[in-house]
């Protein structure tokens, strides 16, 4: 029987599902900004040579306080819905947010955060004799598709090719041209002087096109012409309404101008986006856990929001946020609490800014009615590199950690921050800049070295609730109980899938869904680095290392260590996490390594290990990490399932 709300419901849904008539999808990845002015300069990262604000600044510029440090990232997500598939077959609806640029890299369990170069770049298509932005739904392996769309399920051949052909922005398309009408139009030798009658956008460099009305002399006008030079005096409007380009063509006397005679912009890169293609990739197409970011300390971090809507939901008029957990905003404005700062509704876009101050393991999630949201799947992983990875090979750690104290944004002086948590290591190790690996912080005594890493969310999820959600709220929050139970949105044995694991959806086609292994592959003798988060809303998680020692060393994106300098991390062979926290760990697959003597400020001598090379390495093989927890190592029966992985000593 049906109830009166069921029939309220259908109401609604027949009421406004209906096609979205306009949209104000946007995206913004400047390749250049205040504190990092160099456009060439910002497509990678630089070599660590010094702090970069060394002294007071009053309108926060660089160049005359320090080196210019770190570059800028962007990348592009979709808020909407999706569902994903458990080791037992089960399928399961979700809300939750899939990736919009970057595409390439997610597919392989990278970060899909990219250099403006990139993030700027539309994917070209051959359409007679130019090549126009193509639509990565419908351009992939164009050899291996029928009628230009793709083949569903993907083919490993098309995997392979998705694998290198796109990481720009989604739908990324040039902007139309802007027009202005010309007030006046002179020549002087070869220099032209165009007086619009609006002030002028044009900037030294800019391609403008100089267009004319019919029955006027044409000749060596009309064309595409650099600017030279801005804000030039005229008789007719201020300096800023004028500006001049050097003309091929000499001797022309000044010609009349009729009332359409026009300045062009030509079309450019900015932020424009085709509606069609956002849809077309965004629709369905959620992931768990959410698309993966990575930056690094001195980063500028643009990352746009857009709202697609939810197409089996269309009924709810979900808005979405970005919230990074833990992290150290300058500004409530980008936190993604909607109470203090803004929350993006359907069919428009938002970009995030962030600097990235500290190295460490975060993660991020809606903050939109967040036990639902974060129950239904919208988590994800962002983790910041440390300087400490940029310094040249062979340079003193210890002393490039001691040149951090002299920047005043992230200085580590233990005498005058007592929430210091990484300060100068107690012992000068002596250890230099490897020439291979990374660190997962600014120890400044190489201990936080590793040679891989691996981002692992634990997660899980209530069945029923999730139901509920997929066809009509209010979902039972009180009653809410995990029966599922992820590593990177996957249940044993799908976390040993290498390929991303696809879905078919309600719109018929094949998403990827969970594109994250939780395979952890180790050379024998090396160091691994997992960076482990939690974001469920009612569990606690354990997992266990089976035969491989852990070191935790870093927890909620702090390393352990004290007020005065010593290591605090610990060896265990297991880690239990609440949800919203996160530790950093290390897997050795070394059993001895080489040690050396030093000698400390006081006289006293210590041994320090040397992490970059190996003794006796420990036996190549398959080990596990699992979670002791039995109800937790199953897919909701008495089965295989749950949190369990892989580690393959190699």
């Amino acid at each position: 029987m049906f109830s009166t709300r069921g029939w309220i419901a259908l109401g609604l849904l027949s009421a406004f599902a209906v096609p979205a008539m306009a949209q104000s999808f946007r995206v913004q990845c400047p390749t250049s900004t205040i504190t990092h002015p160099v456009a060439a300069n910002n497509d990678s990262e630089p070599a660590y040579s010094g702090p970069t604000y060394t002294g007071a600044s009053t309108d926060y510029t660089v160049g005359n306080t320090g080196p210019v440090n770190g570059a800028i990232k962007c990348q592009q997500i979709a808020g909407g819905d999706g569902y994903a598939t458990m080791g037992d077959g089960t399928q399961t609806y979700l809300f939750s947010f899939g990736p919009l640029s970057g595409i390439a890299d997610i597919t392989q369990g990278r970060p899909g955060t990219e250099f403006p170069s990139v993030f700027n770049s539309p994917f070209p298509v051959a359409k007679g004799n130019y090549m126009v932005p193509g639509d990565p739904a419908t351009s992939v392996d164009t050899a291996a598709t029928v009628s230009g769309g793709l083949v569903q399920p993907l083919t490993a051949t098309q995997l392979s090719s998705i694998a290198s052909f796109y990481n720009g922005a989604v739908g990324l398309d040039y902007d139309v041209a802007h027009t202005f009408s010309i007030a006046d139009i002179s020549e002087s030798g070869n220099t032209v002087t165009v007086v619009l009658n609006a002030q002028s956008p044009f900037a030294i460099g800019d391609q403008v096109v100089i267009g004319q009305g019919a029955g006027t002399d044409l000749a060596g006008y009309t064309g595409t012409f650099t600017v030279t030079a801005v804000n030039i005096a005229n008789p007719f409007f201020p300096n800023n309404y004028a500006f001049q380009y050097s003309n091929p063509t000499t001797g022309l006397a000044e010609v009349t101008i009729t009332p359409d005679g026009t300045a062009s912009s030509n079309p450019a890169i900015t932020g424009h986006v085709d509606a069609r293609q956002i849809m077309d990739v965004g629709v369905m197409n959620g992931n768990i856990p959410a698309p993966l970011m990575a930056i690094d300390e001195d980063d500028e971090f643009f990352l746009t929001l857009t709202n697609v809507g939810m197409i089996m939901r269309p009924d709810l008029f979900e808005q979405h946020t970005v919230h990074f957990h833990g992290y150290p905003n300058a500004s409530a404005f980008y936190d993604g609490v909607p109470d203090a700062s803004v929350a993006i509704n359907i069919a428009a876009s938002f970009t995030y800014y962030y600097l990235a101050p500290d190295a460490g393991t975060y993660f991020w999630h809606c903050h939109i009615t967040p036990p639902e949201h974060l129950q239904m799947g919208m988590v994800g992983q962002m983790y910041v590199r440390p300087r400490q990875n940029r310094v040249p090979v062979g340079n003193s750690l210890y002393t490039a950690r001691s040149a951090q104290d002299g920047d005043l944004r992230t200085a580590c002086v233990s005498a005058n921050d007592i929430l210091c948590s990484n300060p100068v290591p107690v012992v000068n190790s002596g250890a230099a800049r490897a020439a291979a690996g990374n660190y997962a912080y600014n120890d400044g005594d190489g201990s936080t070295y590793y040679d891989v890493e691996y981002p692992i969310q634990m997660h899980g999820f209530d069945p029923n609730f999730h139901f509920v959600g997929m066809t009509f709220n209010p979902e039972g929050f009180a009653d809410m109980k995990d029966k599922y139970f992820l590593l990177n949105g996957r249940s044993y044995p799908d976390t040993v899938n290498p390929d991303p694991l696809q879905t078919q959806s309600a719109d018929g086609v094949n998403h990827f869904s969970q594109p994250l292994p939780t395979i952890v592959a180790i050379p024998a003798g090396k160091r691994a680095l997992l960076r482990i988060s939690d974001l469920n809303t009612s569990e606690y998680h354990t997992l266990a290392s089976l035969g491989v020692p852990m070191t935790v060393i870093g927890y909620n994106a702090k390393l352990l260590r004290d007020q005065s300098g010593n290591n605090l991390y610990y060896a265990t062979n297991s880690i239990t996490l609440g949800g919203g926290e996160s530790l950093d760990v290390i897997l050795d697959t070394c059993v001895v390594r080489p040690t050396t003597t030093v000698t400390t400020s006081t006289g006293a001598t210590v041994t320090v290990s040397d992490y970059t090379s190996c003794t006796t390495p420990m036996a190549v093989g398959t080990y596990y990490l699992y979670t002791p927890n039995l109800d937790h190592l199953s897919n909701d029966a008495e089965n295989f399932g749950g949190q369990m992985t892989e580690v393959r000593v190699q």
